[in-house]
């Protein structure tokens, strides 16, 4: 019921985002009651009848074919990341027999540390998963952000650290657009995990803690925050962009390297070059260290 209950929300989100106009449809009738389309007229575009749509929408269907939902897809036009996640909220992975709940964080493999070692003195890199756990962390990453390892365990995590910490707020020039992507991206998570204690318990302390959480949870906007840029207000070296991009690990389900980098020869450069000079460490190899976070 959990599920059927966030999949009604996500729906009614998304048909209230469109004017009828906007979807191809030419309905009138006097005034509108609803923000966006009614629920008629998305069954109308999606091809299904109305009471089909509205059991859907409720959460009252619960063998929802893959024809029918790529179709509510279209008709609400959904992003990929929105389509995956309608998915996910209309067809949730039922555990079997032998599911203990989610497995324990692997640790990030020696390869990918010395990835991180090579990376050192030219880009802030970060090993995360799912939840944005930050599993594994270069000097660089936490001159520019914070010392992760530093942390107690529950709190090495970059969404917490940005939704949180007072410092985040001073540090990011935008906050708020950044602190609403990384909302958008625990929303998707939470789609694709809805079983994942950790990330529920994150979610929960958020929600009491970051005033404007509510709103940006609300809106039901999903992002897999998989590339973008930053505008930081550093307290060393000033002001600088990054631009930010996800690289997955194959070999290691759930976990991927968030790499930053600036515009070659730019203000930006010079300064995080500074910020790598200044704060190299005495010691290079092992600089990048594990964050083993507690199940």
């Amino acid at each position: 019921m959990k599920h059927n209950g966030e999949l009604g929300d996500f729906l009614r989100s998304r048909r209230a985002r469109l004017r009828p106009e906007d979807a191809g449809a030419a309905f009138t009738g006097g005034a509108r009651r609803v923000p966006g389309l009614r629920r008629e007229e998305v069954a109308h575009l999606a091809g299904v009848s109305t009471d089909y749509y509205a059991r859907l929408e409720q959460g009252r269907h619960p063998h929802v074919s893959e024809t029918v939902l790529e179709a509510v897809a279209r008709a609400l036009r959904l992003d990929d990341t929105e389509r995956d996640y309608l998915f996910e909220l209309a067809r949730p992975r039922t555990p079997g027999p032998g599911w203990r709940g989610p497995a324990r964080a692997p640790r990030t493999r020696p390869a990918v540390h010395r990835m991180l070692d090579v990376l050192n003195d030219v880009s802030p890199a970060l090993v995360i998963n799912h939840r944005i756990d930050v599993l594994a962390a270069n000097h660089l990453a936490d001159a520019l952000f914070t010392d992760f390892d530093a942390l107690p365990y529950r709190d090495r995590n970059l969404a917490r650290f940005v939704l949180l910490q007072p410092a985040a707020r001073d540090l990011y020039r935008d906050w708020d657009k950044v602190a609403e992507t990384f909302v958008a991206g625990l929303r998707l998570a939470a789609g694709r995990h809805p079983d994942d204690p950790q990330l529920n318990e994150l979610v929960g302390e958020l929600s009491i803690k970051v005033p404007e959480f509510h709103t940006w949870w609300a809106s039901h906007r999903v992002d897999q925050c998989s590339y973008g840029t930053q505008r930081l207000a550093h307290p060393v070296v000033g002001e600088l962009t990054v631009s930010y991009e996800m690289l997955a690990l194959p070999a290691d389900p759930d976990q991927s390297i968030c790499l930053y980098t600036t515009e070659p020869g730019s203000p930006s450069a010079e300064a995080l070059r500074l910020l790598a000079s200044w704060t190299a460490p005495t010691n290079t190899p092992g600089a990048a260290r594990s964050h083993r976070r507690l199940a």
